[in-house]
């Protein structure tokens, strides 16, 4: 049995990175740029579809950063976002000076409700302040209500960024997450599906936003034998290095897919007996989760524990666990934020945990997992 720590996600290597990055120093592409990136980006365009354009950025941060400024939020603007999120989401808006709205969540797939986006986008309206932006997040993996958002999107004429950050390989009706905003965000970082050790992407079927994101994040540097910019530019670029572990990492994508998903019926087949803790899973068969964590919701008072307790047993046996995130307003810094919606993520972030996901989770370290969790019910 392992005494080491389970964490919740570790990144998970192919084998095939190595000889990318060996690659890079043999032919002394250790510079930003490479034949790694642009092949990193094909690799990302080819497994998407749809026409995609993707730009390889140093974070999925910077690509939603880029994506606004791509869109025209300036400051004094309004930009749609919903709440419950890691603070990445909301971030960018403040950099680039504009005022965040946040909005709840809905309790099927957890992500931004379409009946409170409307809400939000009529007061807003109302009170002369039309939003120039919806950042709606595709959150553990789960896509959100693509169509509903969509079509209030087209209604209203606002652009959707599309936080695919936790997303990539999942689907809505055989289609991937990634490909249904006016502009999309990826993120590499360490715990994701994927890693380039860090690392994002911005994703666009208009092959304009590719080029102006490239141009942004590589310091705005006009075409002169000078350095002359006449915008402010980034530091944003992804490197040729990294871009060559997101190559190998492409080549079992698929493998780590299957390998999440394999994880959440390993936690079914857990709690499928317990009363009062429910599985996040797919509301229906048109969606398709990744699985990027698998999460559960406790209900104290039909199980008499709660997620809390959970964490602190499990955490006990050097097993990581996590809350949920907490909703964005619900963080101090965005206290005098406006928000619409009721309780419904706030009551998620009460009640929820995330429990170790990752796709290299061995099998000593998943009978661990089991015998603790089902020592703790027991007990």
């Amino acid at each position: 049995m392992s005494h080491s720590k389970i964490y919740l996600s570790s990144p998970h290597m192919g084998g095939t990175e190595q000889n990318y990055v060996n690659e890079a120093f043999e032919t002394n592409w250790i510079a930003p740029l490479g034949p790694n990136v642009e092949g990193f980006e094909k690799d990302l365009e080819n497994y998407l579809g749809a026409e995609t354009h993707v730009a390889a950025l140093s974070s999925g941060t910077a690509a939603i950063h880029l994506a606004l400024i791509l869109l025209g939020v300036e400051r004094g603007d309004e930009v749609i976002c919903q709440s419950m999120t890691f603070s990445a989401s909301a971030n960018p808006i403040v950099y680039q000076g504009a005022t965040p709205i946040f909005v709840d969540s809905e309790p099927e797939t957890w992500n931004i409700c379409p009946n409170h986006l409307e809400e939000a986008i009529k007061d807003r309206i109302a009170k002369g302040k039309k939003p120039k932006a919806i950042i709606a997040v595709h959150l553990y993996g789960m896509p959100y209500k693509v169509e509903e958002i969509k079509n209030i999107s087209e209604k209203y004429e606002i652009p959707i960024v599309e936080d695919s950050a936790e997303a990539l390989g999942s689907s809505f009706k055989g289609q991937k997450c990634g490909t249904f905003g006016d502009i999309s965000i990826l993120s590499f970082n360490g715990n994701k599906i994927i890693t380039t050790s860090g690392g994002g992407a911005l994703v666009s079927r208009n092959l304009k936003h590719k080029e102006k994101a490239i141009f942004l994040a590589t310091q705005a540097r006009d075409a002169a034998p000078h350095y002359q910019h006449s915008e402010i530019g980034y530091n944003y670029r992804l490197s040729n290095i990294s871009a060559g572990i997101g190559r190998g990492q492409m080549e079992v994508i698929d493998d780590h897919v299957v390998l999440r998903r394999k994880m959440n019926d390993f936690y079914r087949n857990i709690f499928q007996k317990t009363i009062g803790v429910e599985l996040f899973t797919e509301p229906t068969a048109e969606y398709f989760s990744n699985h990027w964590l698998s999460c559960i919701l406790i209900d104290k008072r039909i199980c008499g524990f709660s997620s809390e307790e959970i964490r602190l047993a499990m955490n006990e046996n050097n097993i990581e666990c996590r809350p949920l995130w907490k909703p964005m307003h619900l963080q101090p810094i965005f206290k005098n934020t406006p928000y619409y919606g009721e309780k419904v993520s706030e009551n998620l972030f009460k009640i929820g945990l995330c429990l170790p996901s990752g796709s290299n989770l061995k099998n000593e370290e998943k009978v661990k997992i089991n015998d603790v969790l089902i020592r703790f019910i027991d007990n």
